[in-house]
């Protein structure tokens, strides 16, 4: 496949923006699982707990986007993007107050409902205003917003937290969110060509036949277990470090820096590569990776820091392949006049299982009185069974894309 259609100077503004949009997010959600080792101590919580807390945002955020499917195409998405936007900031200013296991599970329920649907409109938008053959490149930018919390959010998130302390972290994306709402205000132009498709149903009607269509089915069900194996061994994924790598809080920040800048050069390329290539292959290629650093990392001991860096960041590039191909893969599948209630379902499906990964980590694993997390092993082991079963839905995804030609 060769690659001929090149990004407008708007689309261009557009894809920085929804990148930045997404690194707020997914700082927030990736910085509570790296907070653990800092917050089990502190706030003297179980990991049972601490799976539970990771989990509100999770559940709510499923919950908000069911809700949200039956008429997320029934509305300008510049407008949708900037009250839920605005929602998740305000969950971040009650996160950046919370004093307590009570009011911080407070506060993760208000930033589930609002920002766990953030995601699913950014890629509305991606599917409105992109070609097919540029959504590959256009994922793989916009994933680099994961590689950037790793190098940028998490490293300045852990230096806030140890230095200073926790809900410094959170006044940061806080700040950083209101600057971005603006420039969504005054920057983008409003999103409303997928109005004047026909066959609208009333939001609960259109909400049932995107639930029931079978090739929007496959995808979630791969999505769900896509999320089940990459937050099932990243809950704990700090904590862990820590106490059985034996990697210290002060190099932390190195550790995820390091991933985040591995992400972030090759983020573009693996989205090329999906392009040119076919994103079914690069998502075997990257699930066969994941599934050998997986194996070998769920059963260290005592290790040292540069190995640990080097094993970090393998694993990760094979889970950004899986992402990028698949999320460039699933924005084919649904038809205009569904992508929004498409995505919106897609994303509150994918959050819920991420509730249900954190709660099953913090199930599987547990802490003893010297810190050591133990079942790691055990962990690792059932992340490889999901990702391996996705392999499968991959190949009926591609299958589907194939047949609509």
């Amino acid at each position: 496949m060769t690659i001929t259609s090149s990004f407008s100077p708007y689309q261009k503004l557009l894809i920085g923006l929804l990148a930045v949009l997404l690194f707020t997010v997914v700082v927030d959600y990736m910085l509570l699982s790296a907070l653990s080792a800092i917050l089990l101590p502190e706030l003297q919580i179980t990991t049972q707990q601490f799976g539970l807390l990771v989990s509100a945002y999770a559940f709510s955020a499923g919950i908000s986007g069911i809700l949200t499917s039956g008429f997320a195409d029934k509305f300008d998405r510049k407008k949708l993007l900037l009250f839920y936007y605005g929602g998740f900031l305000l969950g971040m200013l009650l996160s950046a107050t919370a004093n307590s296991l009570t009011t911080l599970l407070i506060a993760r329920i208000v930033t589930g409902i609002f920002g766990g649907v953030v995601a699913s409109i950014c890629f509305a938008i991606v599917s409105d205003l992109f070609e097919v053959d540029q959504r590959g490149r256009v994922m793989g930018f916009v994933h680099m917003a994961f590689a950037a919390s790793q190098i940028i959010g998490l490293p300045a998130g852990l230096y806030l937290a140890n230095n200073f302390d926790w809900h410094t972290t959170y006044w940061m994306i806080a700040l950083l969110g209101i600057v971005s709402l603006a420039v969504v205000f005054y920057k983008i132009k409003p999103i409303r060509a997928h109005l004047h498709v026909p066959g609208k149903d009333n939001p609960f009607n259109h909400f049932l036949k995107t639930l029931k269509n079978r090739d929007y089915l496959t995808v979630f069900f791969n999505n769900i277990l896509l999320v089940l194996a990459d937050v099932m061994f990243m809950t704990f994924g700090s904590a862990y470090s820590t106490n059985n790598l034996g990697v210290s809080l002060d190099d932390l920040p190195l550790l995820y820096g390091a991933t985040g800048v591995s992400t972030l050069l090759f983020a573009p390329i693996i989205g090329r590569l999906a392009d040119r290539f076919g994103k079914l292959k690069v998502f075997i290629y990257g699930t066969g990776l994941a599934v050998i650093l997986v194996g070998i990392y769920s059963h260290l001991g005592a290790t040292p820091f540069w190995l640990v860096v080097t094993l970090h960041t393998l694993l990760f590039m094979g889970v950004n392949a899986r992402m990028i191909s698949s999320s460039a893969l699933a924005t084919v599948v649904p038809k205009a006049q569904d992508r929004g209630a498409f995505m919106a379902v897609d994303a509150s499906l994918q959050q819920v299982s991420g509730g249900v990964a954190a709660a099953a980590a913090g199930l599987i694993v547990h802490q003893s009185s010297d810190g050591v997390i133990h079942q790691y092993p055990a962990l690792g082991w059932a992340v490889i069974g999901l990702m391996v079963v996705t392999i499968g839905l991959m190949v009926a995804i591609n299958g589907i894309v194939k047949g609509r030609g």
